[in-house]
């Protein structure tokens, strides 16, 4: 997901420095600088749900007073209550919150702030009803149309290190910088493959399908529909006579002179490599499911893309049946790991739904299991046979949404109860690990290890951020995705499990909140105060077209992530520079349009959940 930038780095670095010109269209960005300020989701919020604005302040002692307003009015009065010390990112500074949640009348939202002689107001959002999806869906979708690639030259590509020449046009473009397509990649890292257009496609389909009423009330059915057969024509084209997926069309990040082809690559040089054949966790898993999902879809409405949904049926049990003899095979290790049991577990759970074949539903169980065993006693997960913890920057969530899906399909109570225990205390945990730290903004936090000698190894180590030191030696951008994936994770975690309450979502206070303090992040309630989500809140990334490339409306930021030269990432940054990396934080990527979209249509109220 790196522009041609990354590849060029030390070289580009030096250009900038040297140039006047170049230095007017990049930005540096540091924390803002005022001593009071009011961050708040810029976007929308649900009229019965979580409502939290963050206060900083670094002025001096005094007693702080709010208001909160509505349409300009203002509806309640009080004063700030303190959260606990934090300054591991703006050192000298206070946290306070005010909780508005209670304010359930339709309208415009502002939070005011007075600390002695200080004032600040909040950006001004919506409240109403099925918020965010309502403000954002069609722009959501519309990001996946506007990324699609149509380049007629993707009709006749060549594989890596053969002679053959395929046909792998359509898809989407990756990133605002990288026209490459990918089910997955950092493959060659074992534990960090993402999922990328293979899970574009299945949430569409899936929206498409399980959630048609709600698509349908905001006169975005067809729109839908289409983009998910868009979506499987391009997973049958790169479906291999022979049963795999193929794993990344890829050109160097648009470097001159490379030639674009089937192909798998290695690190920030992008080195090409035979590792072009998808793994259950290389995209393959997501890509079975999201074949299967649309074959649903082309049943359920009679409609169909290129290809029928007889076709996306017979590719999803194809490349199955493939895969659950080779798939070992097709990683760079050669050993499954916790991302192949959740993304193999979401193609069987759909493979039955499509089927209702009793073959799926053993399978489903075995690896169930596989993923069940990787739990620890207080519910984090290993992704490996060892003691490697699990974490992930695109899809944290995953784990539990699978688990999720499959108990829906599980009949009998014992092994439905098994991962009901599982999914529970996976929740648990991750509000144990969020909430045990001062964390005003309450983002997720996680574990892992640092690299040594190219491998996770010592001490297990827990912070907000990816660490910089990991085992892909250059990967640790902004987390947007992961944060919308963990707010999916528990509203369908909590469903699962049939934990009611009040607080928003149909949940308890503590898990409506930690769901809505995942979007809120990505939404502008953080400290830069801005909005991931391009076309939406108060202050969007800049453009950097040299590092980024294009900025979609609908498209989403990589984020905010760590400090610059961190090892474990600690601190906080976005958008330093001016240089060439400052694609870490600003370009845009699939799975980050992709999770939001799943996480708000998850969070919707409509009767076709």
């Amino acid at each position: 997901m790196a522009a041609l930038a990354m590849a060029l780095s030390s070289l580009l670095q030096v250009a900038c420095a040297a140039s006047a010109e170049e230095s007017k269209t990049t930005v540096s960005l540091s924390l803002p600088k005022a001593s009071l300020l009011v961050q708040v989701n810029q976007v929308a919020l649900e009229r019965q749900g979580p409502k939290l604005a963050i206060v900083e302040y670094a002025g001096e002692g005094g007693e702080g007073r709010y208001t909160v307003l509505r349409d300009g009015k203002p509806i309640k009065k009080g004063v700030l209550q303190p959260l606990q010390p934090f300054a591991e990112w703006s050192p000298g500074k206070r946290y306070f919150s005010v909780d508005f949640s209670d304010a359930e009348q339709v309208g415009k939202y502002e939070v005011e702030v007075r600390i002695g002689k200080q004032r600040a107001v909040s950006t001004s959002v919506s409240v109403r009803d099925n918020a965010v999806f309502a403000t954002t869906g069609a722009q959501l979708l519309g990001y996946f149309k506007r990324s699609r690639h149509t380049d007629e030259a993707d009709r006749d590509l060549p594989i890596f290190q053969t002679s053959r020449r395929v046909n792998a046009w359509g898809g989407w473009q990756d990133a605002g910088g990288d026209k490459g397509k990918y089910l997955s990649h950092l493959g060659y890292a074992n534990y960090f493959n993402p999922q990328q257009a293979s899970m574009a496609a299945w949430v569409l389909a899936y929206g498409a399908h399980a959630r048609k009423a709600l698509f349908a009330a905001h006169g975005l059915q067809t729109q839908i529909e289409d983009e998910a057969f868009w979506g499987a024509d391009y997973l049958h084209r790169t479906l291999d006579a022979e049963g795999y997926f193929y794993t990344t069309v890829f050109d160097q990040w648009g470097t001159p002179g490379a030639k674009r082809m089937v192909t798998g690559y290695e690190g920030a040089a992008g080195t090409y490599t035979t590792l072009y054949r998808s793994a259950f966790r290389a995209g393959g898993g997501m890509a079975i499911a999201a074949l299967a999902r649309a074959s649903m879809l082309a049943k359920q409405t009679g409609r169909h893309g290129e290809f029928d949904g007889a076709q996306y049926l017979a590719d999803a049990e194809r490349a199955y049946a493939h895969l659950r003899k080779f798939n070992p095979q097709y990683g760079a290790d050669r050993k499954e790991n916790i991302i192949d049991d959740y993304t193999a577990l979401m193609a069987l759970v759909e493979l039955h739904n499509a089927t209702g074949q009793s073959r799926y539903l053993d399978d489903a169980r075995e690896r169930a299991a596989g993923l069940m065993a990787r739990q620890q006693a207080d519910g984090a997960f290993i992704s490996d046979g060892g003691s490697r913890p699990y974490y992930h920057a695109a899809e944290a969530g995953l784990p539990v949404i699978s688990l999720s899906a499959y108990v829906d399909i599980e009949p009998e109570q014992g092994r439905r109860q098994r991962a009901l225990d599982v999914i529970g205390l996976a929740l648990t945990h991750e509000l144990t690990i969020t909430n045990e730290v001062s964390n005003p903004y309450g983002y997720a936090r996680q574990r892992f290890q640092l690299t040594k000698d190219g491998k996770a190894a010592g001490e297990v180590l827990e912070g907000f951020f990816i660490p910089h030191r990991n085992e892909t030696g250059y990967w640790w951008q902004g987390e947007s995705a992961r944060l919308a994936s963990l707010s999916a994770a528990m509203i369908i975690g909590s469903r699962t499990l049939a934990e009611q309450g009040t607080a928003g979502y149909g949940l308890p206070a503590d898990r409506a909140g930690y769901a809505q303090s995942q979007l809120d992040w990505t939404l502008g309630r953080n400290p830069y105060g801005i909005s991931m989500l391009y076309g939406f809140g108060k202050k969007n990334p800049p453009t950097v077209l040299e590092s980024a490339g294009e900025m979609f409306t609908g498209g989403i930021s990589n984020g905010i992530t760590g400090a610059v030269g961190s090892d474990t990432g600690a601190g906080i940054s976005f958008a330093p520079g001016p240089d060439s990396e400052q694609w870490r934080w600003v370009e845009q990527w699939i799975p980050h349009t992709t999770w939001m979209l799943f996480a708000v249509m998850t969070m919707t109220t409509d009767e076709a959940r």
